[in-house]
């Protein structure tokens, strides 16, 4: 069963009972939750309390830190830009204006819903609306090449929603809540293959080395043969009674993939056949609502620079070695959202709209902006996805049609844009320009 925290509700959600887990661990639970300083590689480190508000670290007033030049992402084939979901400083929106939007389709209502983030590959743009209609526009001027409706109705799928995108060698991958991976040309949108999946596929697809790798409802990750469809080796992780609506991709780097599951499990295997490397989970042992029991972890897992960064919705984010699965340190932060490394740090938003900056190797804060904190009424209170940083800004859009570019360095506000629609999903960054799909199935290019 699912469930949303965001604006657009239209799931039921059940509760089951679910156990009071331990913090974080790989094999087995951690024993105290004792602090300590960071003392090097491999040491568990619990920056604070977990019932402590986050603040800046006194020890890094006053200090700099070093974020990487803009660089120019010619395309976004993948949910994360690539395969480690992983990108520095896009050189895009700069100007940080509405450019062009066009209407792709049905948006998010009572039996649809948008999950699927725009790609970008080849001078196009390609989107999936609320029904499964696919679609392609030129990148520069809005225009649309081409449109295909993939959903596939049948008794059993007569009413789906959800699923994703992912371009490779000229193709399209399209995941989809009517249970099935397919494969379409991306010059014309006709289907090269197809299969089914027994469980329905929110998540967009990460296609690497020749794969396919996408994450069903039943929290069971596929791997599918890029070039024909055949079916490959599959990772069943535990199976949670209620999930929330947000689904995930994995991140790949080299031979190893990394990907999140709703029980709140972080597990890394070999690309090759899925023999396990490390699993860490992601779980809060002092949870006190039911939206807390929650384990999920329906942001993207983010590879950088040797270590893995993912956040969960039952209030843990963590840093954790790539190549050991010990965790580095860990932060008391709810998030839905992906969090986005970048030079010396990792910017991360939570469910109530605080953006924090963290300093990558220690884990202390550097600063905390709170975006709705002119809001005076709860009802009023916009929730924000992102960040992306682009042109040395981080970019964040809102359910209240709101993006906004702040300041890296301090948090502090530069410029903000109506964009009038709800928008749940990361911008994502091409050529000059920043791209957002909302969930009235505006596609919006910001210049």
């Amino acid at each position: 069963m699912t469930i949303r925290t965001k604006s657009v509700t239209a799931v039921v959600v059940a509760l089951a009972a679910v156990g009071l887990g331990g913090c974080i661990h790989w094999s087995n639970p951690f024993a105290s939750n004792t602090h300590a300083k960071y003392t090097g590689k491999g040491e568990r480190i619990p920056v604070m309390a977990l019932d402590d508000s986050l603040r800046p670290a006194d020890a890094l007033k006053g200090v700099g830190f070093y974020l990487p030049d803009p660089v120019l992402m010619a395309d976004w084939p993948l949910p994360g830009g690539t395969p480690e979901q992983s990108v520095e400083n896009a050189a895009a929106g700069e100007t940080f204006a509405v450019a062009w939007r066009a209407k792709y389709g049905a948006g998010s209502a009572r039996s649809t819903h948008i999950t699927a983030p725009p790609i970008a590959a080849g001078g196009r743009i390609y989107v999936m609306d609320g029904a499964a209609k696919v679609t392609a526009y030129d990148a520069a001027s809005g225009r649309e090449i081409w449109h295909v409706d993939t959903a596939l109705k049948t008794r059993r799928n007569h009413e789906a929603w959800g699923g994703g995108l992912a371009f490779d060698n000229g193709r399209l991958f399209v995941s989809s809540g009517y249970r099935f991976v397919s494969a379409l040309d991306a010059a014309t949108g006709k289907q090269i293959w197809q299969t089914h999946t027994e469980a329905p596929v929110h998540a967009a697809p990460t296609v690497s080395g020749g794969r396919v790798f996408v994450e069903s409802v039943d929290d069971d990750l596929m791997t599918f043969d890029e070039g024909t469809g055949v079916p490959g080796w599959t990772y069943q992780a535990l199976v949670e009674p209620a999930r929330l609506l947000e689904a995930t991709s994995p991140a790949i780097t080299g031979d190893e993939v990394v990907a999140s599951f709703a029980s709140g499990e972080l597990v890394a295997l070999q690309t090759s056949n899925g023999n396990g490397l490390w699993t860490a989970v992601l779980s809060k042992s002092n949870r006190n609502s039911a939206l807390s029991e929650l384990r999920d972890i329906p942001g993207r897992p983010v590879v950088y620079k040797g270590d893995v960064y993912a956040v969960s919705h039952s209030g843990l984010f963590a840093a954790i070695d790539l190549r050991t699965g010990e965790t580095r340190w860990t932060l008391p932060i709810t998030s839905i959202s992906t969090p986005w490394p970048a030079g010396d740090v990792v910017f991360v938003t939570d469910t109530t709209g605080h953006v924090t900056c963290v300093a990558r190797q220690s884990g202390q804060v550097y600063w905390v902006v709170d975006l709705n904190k002119n809001v005076k009424k709860p009802k009023d209170r916009a929730d924000w996805s992102g960040p992306t940083l682009a042109s040395n800004r981080l970019v964040l859009v809102s359910s209240k049609g709101e993006a906004v570019a702040l300041n890296p360095k301090t948090g502090a506000l530069i410029k903000s844009l109506k964009i009038t629609d709800d928008a749940l999903l990361n911008p994502i960054a091409a050529g000059p320009d920043l791209y957002v799909a909302t969930q009235n199935a505006d596609l919006i290019a910001i210049r």
